[in-house]
């Protein structure tokens, strides 16, 4: 167990290159299985659910092999119907792909009801459904879930817009006979990452990024070349905390459509957002910065994954903002812990009401999941003094090199064993 120490207040400066998307990374991974021969993938994030998903694929009999820093190659050819172990499943919920992809590579299988960031309930009713219409006999037995069907082709509509779910019915019915169409589905841009892979193995998907999604089965797919999206997350979070810190970054390899909602917020609190071909600029040291109101919603809204994010850049601007959460129930976590640092912030229900222009003042944190473990390493870097950020495991499911980025940008940010106690932390080239 290891914590960070983050000096602050700090302000970042320079450039930084952007990862591969994780959320694409995750459902592609596993969807490489379903290939008849080998797939190399490139741009993927050296991150820890990345590393545990390789690791479930390889539990049944994939060889996974790391050529060049960010890049792998998958030999399918040994992939067995064996249940993934449990105390793998356990540590990641996109472990859940496996349902669509055994089904769609064998007719049957079994899968832990996987795990992940405790965000409140987060049922996987609209999987079950999407698959049963395809045909899928589906039962959880004693925390498995067990399926066997021979698919085809059927209509489906989600009662909700689930990720998920849309991603696991694509993944079931690119090799079901017959035309599947999926409807009320999510448009995130990882649906449509996923999308291209399929096309490029061979399959036939149209209309990924809309409501609608049609997937015409294929008899089998080949191995091809593919590199993923850029990590929209990982880049909202890096604009955020040049916001927070009053700062002046640029960021490379991104895709700016996908940051639509995060730009139109940072220009409403009063940053300069500068846009190019495939790089932004965020510099946040010449305005005050005003509060805003923010909303969750799925794509094209405002991400739940950066409201933790926004939280933090609203306690350093003037006036109050409100931020409504529409996605997950419980993702208001870290609000105990940013008012540990002194914040004023009171949550109402699904809405947290953040006074702004309150100095944060270091002291021992957690963090509570993934995005709360970033969110509170920023609130570290705009608070006074010295601030101790535990549960780095979260960050490192998300964040590849974290410290070491931030570094890279002018910050103060160590990390230590969580046993080891610190008494000073030396100043810059002392």
């Amino acid at each position: 167990m290891e914590k960070l120490i983050v000096r602050g207040p700090a302000v970042l400066k320079g450039e930084i290159r952007i990862n591969g998307a994780k959320n694409s990374a995750l459902p592609i991974i596993p969807a490489a299985i379903l290939a008849d021969s080998p797939i190399t993938l490139e741009n993927i994030p050296g991150i820890e659910d990345i590393k545990m998903q390789i690791k479930i694929i390889e539990s049944m009999g994939a060889r996974v092999a790391w050529i060049g820093g960010n890049s792998i190659r998958i030999d399918p050819s040994g992939i067995k119907p064996v249940t993934p172990p449990y105390e793998l499943v356990k540590k990641l919920r996109a472990s859940y792909y496996l349902l669509g992809v055994m089904l769609a590579r064998f007719g049957r299988g079994k899968v832990p009801v996987p795990g992940g960031c405790d965000l409140g309930p987060r049922p996987i009713d609209q999987h079950i459904k999407g698959l049963s219409s395809l045909g899928a006999d589906i039962r959880q037995n004693h925390g498995v879930v067990e399926m066997r069907a021979k698919l085809a082709g059927n209509k489906v509509y989600l009662d909700v817009v689930s990720v998920g779910a849309t991603i696991n019915i694509m993944l079931a019915a690119v090799l079901a006979p017959g035309r599947t169409v999926i409807e009320n589905c999510a448009k995130e841009p990882e649906i449509v990452d996923l999308a291209s892979f399929l096309n490029a193995m061979g399959g036939q998907v149209r209309g990924a990024g809309t409501d609608v999604i049609k997937i015409d089965g294929v008899k089998s797919l080949q191995g091809t070349s593919y590199s993923i999206i850029p990590d929209r997350i990982e880049t909202g979070t890096y604009m955020l905390a040049v916001a927070a810190t009053g700062g002046k970054v640029l960021l490379k390899n991104v895709i700016p459509k996908h940051m639509d909602p995060v730009i139109a917020k940072l220009k409403e609190v009063g940053a300069v957002v500068e846009v190019g071909e495939d790089t932004i600029s965020v510099e946040c040291s010449t305005k005050p910065l005003q509060s805003v109101d923010v909303k969750t919603f799925p794509y094209p809204g405002y991400p739940t994954d950066l409201q933790s994010m926004m939280t933090v850049l609203l306690t350093q601007t003037r006036g109050t903002g409100i931020i409504t959460e529409n996605i997950f129930e419980a993702r208001f976590r870290h609000v105990g812990e940013l008012k540990r640092m002194g914040a004023d912030i009171k949550v109402e229900g699904r809405s947290a009401v953040i006074r702004g222009g309150v100095p944060l003042t270091a002291c021992p944190i957690k963090a509570t999941d993934l995005r709360a473990g970033a969110a509170c390493a920023v609130a570290g870097l705009v608070a006074e003094g010295v601030t101790e950020v535990s549960g780095v495991e979260h960050i490192d499911r998300g964040y590849d090199c974290f410290e070491a980025r931030l570094q890279s940008l002018g910050a103060e940010v160590f990390r230590i064993p969580d046993s080891q106690k610190i008494y000073a932390v030396p100043n810059r080239g002392a």
